[in-house]
């Protein structure tokens, strides 16, 4: 019988979990069947965001639920009091189970006829889902002192979940792995570093179990995260869903994955390579004749591997003169997309992880270049979005006795056999609305939680008007969704990019303007993050301070501690005096002007013309007077309005940075933008 449902879950994972679409036949059959615990077995099931060491949420209803038999009788024990309800026709069941205080650790066990299930180790304080797109999905070893944080990271009181990345064209009920787990050092590592931090904060301030859901994709757009039923309300993206309501998912699926089954194989078959191990095709001797033909730098998916997430090897021949073998040399191939591991004559000559935008520097020692030929063999490895060798041609060279030696150009490559995976036709979650919230938000509700926090935006700032209404309209659909006004914090998006002078547009500004514009919503939060981003990476490693302030929120106005200041100053009032403009602000106390110089910066003011002018500023009390010689009547004023405002530098006592923010209704950049 055992070997029996072992069968069953495979097929529930190929056929209920698969990305292709909708089960169909037999698909469906089994689905279904599974969904209600497959009837003729009397099998009582719960959806993964039930398991050992998992968080449920204090003071609050906390539904159980999942599927057994039809009419099945289910039966529920906690803390010694015991809830009965039989499932419904279609096997579906749920049980309520009283509100109640922090502590445990507990037990909860789910009964049906045949079969019982026992959870343990479960704790009762406070559960957060943290979501996003790739800054909070940024693990905590990749931050600024990663090391130290997280040989730090152990409580045992945090626990820890992660959603696997799946994408679906319809709403599921589940997601096909993931478990609770207890914060230690191995588990955090891989964690949303913004999450981790701000779980650690009110563990710190609460001293409550805190449970940590993590549900984010890097690169998504907010469309993603939305129900069907919430966007199709705007025109546009109902027009996409009806148009990929006709998709022939399977056709569109079994075409790219001949493709690219036809790439893996080009090179003829490959040797049986052991789960868990790697293909060795860094030997100097290697034949790589028969390998394909690339020309980089190129992401692999611009170069006929579209959908392909896994590893693929280049490898390139260089000649060099008598006198450069034996010398000490400089590798550089530009940025590669996620992860390398990079050999010269078979000597393995660096490797970088995860970090998919920073250039590849190597400095190669004495002895390994030789006379004639030298082969250079890269192992790219990517799971997610675009994947290999990328960026400016000029940035590819090796560079020995001071001269530099081209690497752009012709390249071989092949594809290991070893996790190879073909990435869904049209289901990268950007290419479809909703595929993420079918997929990775869907699962979780009804499951009781204080709220949520959210870093996302960046894959959006080029419409930026229309995020001003599709990002309330994602809270408001979460929130109708578990039927309560849940607290919902964000990151405002973090400076970045070269800074510009004179004054210009921008897009990034316009995003966080419609971030701020949420603010109306009851409820929120907007954490500030617009001086701790990096000109360069759009990755700040500073997740410290996000996740603190994100913390300082839910500390004041969730959980009620009134003496934290939870954010900088904000505009209250605009007046025009003659040249002049004076600015009032709120959460002002202390406010200040950090710098040598100690004045304010990162204001610009313009009259009737629209032209902006970088404009000096003064500190009165709790405002701010700004003014321009050559602008005789001011008719706006901004403030940090650029991608990277990086000479703002207005903060209050509590250490917390005003915002940006303008006073004109100037139509921006991205307006009319869909």
């Amino acid at each position: 019988m055992a070997r029996f449902f072992d069968t069953l879950d495979k097929l529930y994972t190929r056929f209920f979990f698969r990305r292709s679409g909708r089960p169909k036949g037999i698909a469906l059959t089994v689905a279904m069947l599974l969904m209600m615990g497959f009837a003729g077995f009397g099998q009582v099931s719960l959806p993964r965001i039930f398991s050992d060491h998992m968080v449920l949420q204090r003071d609050q209803a906390i539904p159980v639920w999942g599927w057994a038999a039809p009419r099945e009788k289910v039966t529920v024990t906690w803390k010694d009091e015991t809830y009965t309800v039989k499932a419904g026709k279609d096997g579906a069941w749920r049980v309520d189970l009283p509100k109640g205080p922090a502590g445990g650790p507990f037990e909860l066990t789910v009964a049906g006829k045949k079969q019982k299930i026992l959870f343990r180790d479960v704790l009762v304080g406070e559960v957060w889902i943290c979501s996003g797109q790739s800054n909070m999905e940024w693990r905590l070893s990749n931050v600024n002192n990663a090391d130290a944080e997280v040989a730090a990271a152990k409580y045992p009181m945090i626990r820890l979940i992660t959603l696997p990345h799946v994408t679906e064209p319809s709403p599921v009920k589940d997601f096909p792995r993931g478990e609770w787990q207890v914060c230690t050092p191995q588990t955090a590592d891989p964690f949303s570093a913004v999450g981790y931090f701000f779980g650690r904060k009110l563990f710190q301030e609460l001293n409550v179990p805190i449970g940590l859901i993590n549900t984010n994709w890097g690169g998504t757009e907010v469309e993603t995260w939305i129900s069907e039923d919430s966007i199709r309300q705007i025109p546009v993206f109902a027009k996409e869903l009806e148009a990929t309501q006709q998709m022939d998912f399977e056709k569109m699926n079994a075409d790219r994955k001949a493709r690219l089954e036809a790439a893996l194989n080009q090179a003829g078959p490959v040797e049986n390579i052991p789960k868990g191990s790697m293909a060795r095709w860094e030997g100097p001797d290697l034949d790589a004749s028969k390998w394909g033909k690339m020309t980089l730098p190129k992401l692999w998916e611009q170069a006929g591997l579209e959908g392909l997430n896994g590893v693929v090897w280049f490898r390139f021949e260089l000649d060099l003169p008598a006198n450069a073998a034996g010398q000490s040399a400089s590798l550089s191939l530009g940025p590669i997309d996620d992860s390398d591991i990079t050999w010269l004559n078979g000597r393995e000559v660096g490797r970088t992880d995860n970090k998919y935008n920073e250039p590849r520097l190597y400095k190669i020692s004495g002895g390994v270049l030789k006379a004639g030929k030298n082969v250079i063999a890269v192992r790219v490895e990517d799971y997610q979005g675009g994947g290999g060798l990328y960026g400016d041609p000029q940035a590819m060279y090796l560079e020995t006795g001071g001269k530099s030696y081209p690497l752009a150009g012709e390249w071989r490559y092949r594809i290991s056999p070893v996790d190879f995976q073909v990435e869904t036709a049209a289901m990268n979650p950007n290419n479809r609305v909703s595929l993420l919230f079918n997929s990775m938000i869907n699962p979780l509700i009804p499951y009781a939680l204080q709220g949520a926090i959210w870093y996302q935006g960046e894959s959006n700032a080029g419409r930026a008007y229309q995020y001003r209404r599709i990002f309330p309209m994602m809270i408001r659909d979460w929130r109708s969704r578990w039927g309560r006004e849940m607290p919902f914090y964000w990151v405002q998006l973090a400076n970045f990019m070269a800074p510009k002078d004179p004054p210009a547009a921008s897009e990034w500004a316009e995003l966080r303007e419609a971030q701020s514009m949420t603010l109306s919503l009851p409820n929120t939060g907007q954490a500030l993050a617009i001086d701790i981003g990096e000109a360069a990476d759009i990755h700040p490693r500073n997740k410290q301070d996000v996740g603190l302030r994100l913390a300082l929120l839910a500390l004041n106005r969730t959980y009620g501690k009134k003496d934290v200041v939870d954010s900088g100053p904000a505009l209250k009032n605009v007046e025009f005096k003659g040249r002049e403009v004076v600015l009032t602000f709120d959460n002002a106390e202390g406010m200040h002007a950090r710098g040598r110089y100690g004045y304010p910066k990162g204001f610009t003011i313009a009259g009737v013309d629209q032209v902006f002018h970088w404009a000096p500023a003064r500190i009165d009390g709790n405002r701010i007077i700004v003014w321009h010689p050559d602008v005789a009547s001011p008719k706006a004023v901004r403030y940090a309005w650029a991608d990277n405002p990086d000479d703002a530098n207005v903060y209050n006592g509590a250490g917390l940075p005003m915002g940006p923010f303008r006073t004109d209704l100037w139509l921006g950049v991205t307006w009319g933008r869909e």
